[in-house]
């Protein structure tokens, strides 16, 4: 178990352990490395992604790379509780609210991140470039990682980010002789 010597909870102070925190880039902790699906994709495809990935927030995109939502593990649990037939007839789009998807640019810092959080109340956003083109994810788990002085497990790229969209392939039909 840890202790703290510093102030006890409820005394007022609102001061981190590490005050730089809050002024760290957004692009310290951010994940680029995204599954991305369309808004007509189907929620059948979107539960097989999400299961496979074990992802808890699926970025949903323009054609532009424009992030129009996060669908998000338990939105997406709920809804999956109607048979396979009809998940393969609604779409990702039916689940995402109406109204415009809070983000934040490549350029905000993590006390910003948490302000924009907070208002919001979700907890995970895209972070977009100057174009409004989707380039990472950051969550509250990144948050909180950053906090306790831990490096990102997924680590920034070199090269950027890197949007990954999955084309469903269909198996050939079977033809009896």
């Amino acid at each position: 178990m840890r202790t703290s010597s510093g102030p006890a909870p409820g005394s007022g102070s609102t001061m981190h352990a590490d005050a730089s925190v809050g002024e760290r880039s957004v692009a310290d902790v951010m994940s680029t490395a995204l599954l991305t699906v369309a808004g007509d994709e189907s929620l059948l495809m979107a539960w097989e992604l999400i299961q496979r990935t074990g992802f808890h927030h699926l970025p949903v995109v323009d054609e532009d790379g424009r992030c129009v939502g996060l669908l998000e593990r338990s939105e997406l649990a709920v809804a999956c509780a109607l048979p396979a037939i009809s998940l393969a007839e609604r779409y990702v789009g039916d689940l995402l609210p109406g109204g415009s998807q809070p983000y934040v640019p490549v350029s905000a810092r993590l006390a910003e991140v948490a302000d924009v959080m907070t208002d919001h109340a979700v907890d995970a956003l895209a972070v977009t470039d100057d174009d409004d083109t989707m380039v990472g994810l950051v969550t509250a788990r990144d948050l909180v990682s950053a906090l306790a002085g831990r490096k990102p497990a997924h680590g920034p790229t070199d090269h950027g980010p890197v949007l990954f969209r999955l084309e469903p392939v269909l198996p050939p039909t079977r033809h009896n002789p």
